[in-house]
């Protein structure tokens, strides 16, 4: 039986092309991999870390905010997934619709204030292709971020050479995106069916809780997400502990390192939780990621700064630690 309110219609929206929308961002901010003269110790840490994850086959997860592709960062992750230091990457739906927007369009990101005023904010008819391939994917079930990644690259779009999802289905690196309903443009558009980004988003989920499964002697990487990565990443860790239990292993899944990079103020030791009346207590990736889930083997990192330093600096870190004469992306 339907619901008994009303709901919004549709029909009645204008939805116009993305051409005659003003962009702040294009290409000219990705930026070229240059080596960084400093590089914060835990970032030298952290990249032998994810060699070593490498080559005894444990997880080595990247979750991000879309700020990190606002900032440009997108060579330097490629280049260290081409080096096999990633083996998963966990997305906001942001995440997505700025990287669809780059392959398709060349440029991204709106002016809320602008656009907001008369209604126009996140309806532009080229973005809204995304719920098209949602809804395909769905029904083949498939995950979100695997269907936005083959329809870049099938379709060879323009700027197909910047998205971070192409370059991910190229190296058959899962990239997980998840959604929450409401929360982006997208949902705006007439042709957005729920139910299928869901299922697509929950696929994901569970590709994201497979690759956890490997996580004994890995590591996870936050840059810049304060709700999604923790909060996903919280359940998936508590489904495959749960399910190694169950096997009959004791403490499974507990040593392996967490790296948060953001802008928040936190003490030195991030080991020791806040109390409950301190704001950073409700920081998610400090106490769900630097401490909790470590908490039984596991080591926790956190290094403060803006993505445009972090990432340069962890890329630098890991290029110092490359065979001598191995290929950097230019």
């Amino acid at each position: 039986m339907p619901s008994k309110y009303q709901l919004f219609d549709r029909s009645k929206l204008r939805v116009l092309p993305i051409s005659e929308r003003k962009s702040l961002l294009d290409t000219s901010i990705i930026a070229i991999p240059t080596p960084c003269e400093k590089v914060h110790p835990s970032l030298e840490i952290i990249a032998e870390n994810l060699a070593t994850a490498r080559d005894n086959g444990s997880s080595r997860i990247l979750m991000i905010g879309a700020h990190v592709l606002r900032s440009g960062m997108q060579k330097y992750l490629f280049d260290i997934m081409e080096k096999g230091l990633i083996s998963c990457i966990a997305v906001n739906g942001a995440c997505a619709i700025h990287d669809f927007e780059y392959a398709l369009h060349g440029r991204t990101t709106e002016s809320v204030a602008t656009y907001i005023s008369n209604g126009q904010f996140g309806l532009w008819q080229e973005t809204g292709i995304l719920n098209d391939i949602i809804n395909e994917a769905a029904k083949d079930g498939r995950g979100f971020g695997e269907a936005v990644g083959e329809y870049i690259v099938k379709n060879k779009l323009d700027h197909a050479d910047i998205s971070l999802f192409a370059k991910a289905y190229e190296l058959n690196i899962p990239i997980t995106v998840h959604v929450g309903i409401g929360y982006d443009i997208v949902h705006e558009h007439p042709n957005c069916n729920g139910a299928a980004v869901g299922q697509a988003s929950y696929t994901d989920f569970l590709i994201f809780a497979e690759a956890l499964e490997s996580l004994e002697g890995g590591v996870v990487m936050n840059f810049g997400s304060a709700v999604m990565a923790p909060e996903i990443y919280l359940k998936a860790l508590s489904m495959v502990r749960n399910a190694a239990t169950v096997s009959g292993k004791e403490k499974a899944i507990c040593h392996f390192t967490t790296l948060v990079c953001d802008l928040h103020d936190l003490p030195e030791k991030v080991n020791i939780e806040a109390s409950k009346t301190n704001a950073e207590y409700y920081f998610r990736p400090w106490k769900t990621m630097l401490i909790r889930t470590v908490a039984d083997g596991g080591r926790s990192y956190y290094v403060r700064g803006f993505h445009a330093d972090t990432i340069p600096q962890l890329w630098t870190a890991i290029k110092k630690k490359s065979p001598a004469g191995q290929n950097f992306v230019e």
